[in-house]
């Protein structure tokens, strides 16, 4: 095969191993005595409903709301979709947490939650605290997302400005909850995964505090007023590990990104092209990780360290990208822009990295490939590929040479997808 068809023949594989369609419907419990109440938000939202619906008895009660990225819904017929703002979250997503949250307070002990959590749930679900508005946690998470954060670092200040996230929904009902989620970020606590609904939160308002400061963000004054509250003890802290509240309240990662990345290296492998999985936890910033792995690339292809070529480097995580540019892109773009420029054209080495929710930042493809031939192409074509990754405008780059990946939605995510074939 052509190592253009083996990098993507891979990372199909890898989002295989992610599909809700073959990971829910094993997961699912009998239903109760009483009513099932399916709720939830994420990228995969729609995708884990439609598998709940189809393989649900269809004569035990089931119904519901989940809020999915624009773009992103499913026709269902139990489980109503919703879908609303991501990265930033909007009015839509809004009503539809309110909505979410009322469910879960009408149910009885002999009833069922199920939350369906995904990647993107802490946008999607999005139900500021009284006294926050929603003009408010847009301008914070707006400030966020560019100022480098890693999710971690973002989702604590979120849960903290959420009447719904940090363990929130599960607290607030009677009933039996059970969240099936499924892992976008590094290390897979659950706690971080759409800011963790059903999940005890062990930060703090003092924490989240620490991190508006630690990157800048000049969060507004009801923002501020409010978690400066949460300090003094006068707003409620999110329910902590090991409180009674949360006794009823069950959560099972069911996809992970090593999962994803398993499935990627055993096709690689089945066709003849030995595979070595770097980690699952690979971050930092976008274009510094690049140089890193460029270098282990040019190790393993002169020295034949840690193992000889040909050999695959497979790697997941989530990189970041402190936006200092005015261009296009996301860090998928911004890795591989930066790692064709540490190659420098040293061997026949290709790359793909992927967002596996076929979202790169908030562009329209899920990432890109470079080749052996990409600066010269580049160059040809008249784009300046170091300046243009200064100006954070990978995409643009990647756009004129015809090398963006674009699968539309996945409707799942388990971060992102890395391959570098060195041959």
């Amino acid at each position: 095969m052509e190592p253009r068809e083996l990098l993507l023949g891979s990372f199909q594989a890898a989002l295989a191993a992610a599909d809700p369609l073959r990971i829910v419907p094993p997961q699912l419990p009998h239903p109760p005595r009483g009513r099932t109440v399916v709720v939830g938000a994420g990228k995969a939202a729609a995708s884990m409903a439609l598998a709940v619906e189809t393989h649900w008895p269809a004569k035990a009660p089931l119904e519901g709301v989940v809020i999915t990225r624009y773009g992103h819904g499913l026709p269902t017929k139990r489980i109503r979709v919703i879908e609303a703002g991501h990265p930033v979250p909007d009015e839509q997503g809004e009503a539809a947490a309110r909505e979410i949250l009322a469910l879960a307070r009408a149910l009885g002990e002999d009833d069922l939650l199920l939350a369906l959590v995904s990647g993107g749930g802490s946008s999607l679900l999005a139900l500021p605290v009284p006294g926050v508005s929603m003009a408010d946690l847009k301008a914070v998470t707006r400030a966020l997302l560019a100022s480098g954060a890693p999710i971690q670092d973002m989702n604590t200040v979120r849960k903290h400005l959420s009447a719904i996230q940090g363990g929130r929904l599960a607290a607030a009902t009677r009933a039996r909850a059970l969240a099936l989620v499924i892992s976008d970020v590094t290390g897979d606590d659950p706690t971080h995964i759409a800011s963790g609904p059903c999940t005890p939160d062990p930060t703090t308002y003092g924490d989240a505090i620490e991190i508006l400061r630690r990157y800048g963000v000049d969060a507004p004054a009801p923002v501020r007023a409010h978690l400066e509250r949460g300090v003094r003890g006068s707003e409620p802290e999110t329910p902590k590990p090991g409180e009674a509240v949360l006794a009823h309240a069950e959560t099972r990662v069911i996809a992970t990104a090593h999962a994803s990345l398993e499935a990627g290296a055993a096709w690689l492998r089945e066709r003849g092209v030995p595979a070595m999985i770097l980690g699952d936890t690979i971050t930092g910033e976008a274009a510094e990780v690049a140089k890193v792995l460029a270098a282990i690339a040019r190790e393993v292809r002169v020295h034949g360290q840690p193992a000889k070529a040909p050999l695959a480097l497979v790697s997941g995580g989530e990189t970041t990208v402190t936006v200092r540019g005015r261009g296009r892109g996301g860090r998928n773009t911004q890795f591989l822009l930066s790692l064709a420029i540490a190659l420098d054209l040293q061997g026949a080495t290709w790359a793909l990295s992927c967002g596996t929710d076929g979202i790169d930042g908030t562009e329209d493809n899920a990432g890109a490939i470079v080749a052996p031939d990409t600066l010269p192409r580049g160059a040809h074509a008249g784009l300046d590929a170091r300046r243009m990754l200064e100006d954070n405008d990978a995409y643009t780059f990647f756009e004129k040479l015809g090398d963006l990946v674009v699968t539309g939605p996945t409707r799942t995510n388990v971060n992102d997808y890395r391959v570098i074939l060195v041959a």
